[in-house]
């Protein structure tokens, strides 16, 4: 697939899987770490590629956590959003909904309202500087229990900030019911967030079905086994439930075994409509232009191809319509060019 390279590389794209904290490059994850000498991450670029390297889900989450733990003042926080919109700029991403955790970041000791006005400077600055949209999905950690998803909801429905448009759930499913979050999303949803809950990733379709009837989820992260559920591949397809997909994190994180077992294509070929995302980047080894690879490859796509998956992403998006139009209208522009160039 390198011959689809360079297309990728310039084709505009919009990203709705992917966690604050999680794209984190080397380079910032080294510098916050040089700032909080007591971590045990390395300040070493270079030591940070076998520090990303995972044995499992939950070791993963304990070295997830050991970076958040990184984030201590609003300057941290300002500094990563507006590097993470750099990284992406570069991607030609043009529009994002990152997943951000507040309550891993407040529970430290960031005063929320400052916590707030660094997402915000920052999410203005990429706009105006770089050409960014970005927005907020605030996201409970589900491992921290239920006080975890009050603080949340309340951060999100009494302090909503301009960019936030959803409300989701994170961290490990395994011993974390989905139903028990349900007076929570009820509460976000009802002050006008969608609910995008992660479910499906590392336990069975059973813990998406609850997404969808407790949560109410308008999209699910990750959703890798929802192939095991005909009704429930029917289900998503019937009502254009967007799954979100990451197919290089579901390999580091041992949910899937290998890339050619990855169940991409059985989505796709049920008629669920699909976003490709890349997760948490750094910690993962990719990027958002490597995973639109594996996806071609997966699904052997061509230039066009591509194109109609980058534009499923917009049509999956909460971006608002005329936006959606900009960009899917930027899509076909470039890819037109492209092939009769």
């Amino acid at each position: 697939m390198t011959a689809l390279r360079p297309f990728i590389a310039g084709l505009p794209k919009a990203e709705l899987h992917v966690h604050h904290v999680g794209s984190a490059s080397p380079r910032i994850v080294a510098e916050l770490a040089a700032r909080h000498p007591d971590s045990k991450v390395p300040t070493d670029p270079e030591a940070l590629v076998d520090y990303f390297v995972f044995t499992d889900f939950a070791h993963f989450i304990d070295v997830y956590l050991s970076v958040v733990d990184l984030i201590r003042t609003p300057e941290d926080v300002r500094l990563l959003t507006f590097e993470v919109a750099r990284d992406m700029a570069r991607q030609n991403i043009r529009y994002a909904e990152l997943t951000v955790t507040p309550f891993s970041s407040t529970r430290r000791g960031i005063d929320e309202k400052a916590f707030m006005d660094a997402i915000e400077d920052a999410r203005r600055a990429a706009e105006a500087e770089l050409g960014v949209v970005l927005r907020w999905i605030f996201d409970i950690p589900g491992e921290a229990g239920l006080q975890a998803a009050e603080e949340t909801c309340r951060l999100a429905v009494d302090l909503r900030p301009d960019g936030l448009v959803g409300f989701g759930l994170g961290g490990p499913e395994i011993g974390v019911p989905r139903p028990q979050f349900k007076p929570y999303f009820d509460r976000a949803i009802a002050a006008g967030l969608h609910s995008v809950p992660h479910a499906g990733e590392t336990t069975g379709p059973q813990t998406i079905w609850d997404a969808l009837n407790e949560l109410r989820a308008e999209r699910i992260g990750h959703g890798t086994s929802a192939v095991q559920d005909e009704r429930l591949l029917a289900h998503l397809a019937e009502h254009r439930i967007p799954l979100e997909v990451c197919p290089t994190s579901n390999i580091a994180t041992r949910a899937v075994a290998t890339l050619d077992e990855h169940p991409l294509r059985t989505m796709v070929e049920a008629g669920v409509p699909v976003s490709i995302n890349s997760d948490d980047p750094p910690m993962f080894g990719t990027d958002l232009n490597t995973e639109y690879e594996v996806a071609a490859r997966l699904l052997e796509l061509d230039e066009r191809g591509l194109a109609d998956l980058a534009k499923q992403a917009v049509e999956a998006s909460f971006l608002d319509p005329a936006g959606k139009t900009r960009l899917r209208t930027e899509i076909d522009a470039y890819t037109a060019a492209w092939i009769t160039r």
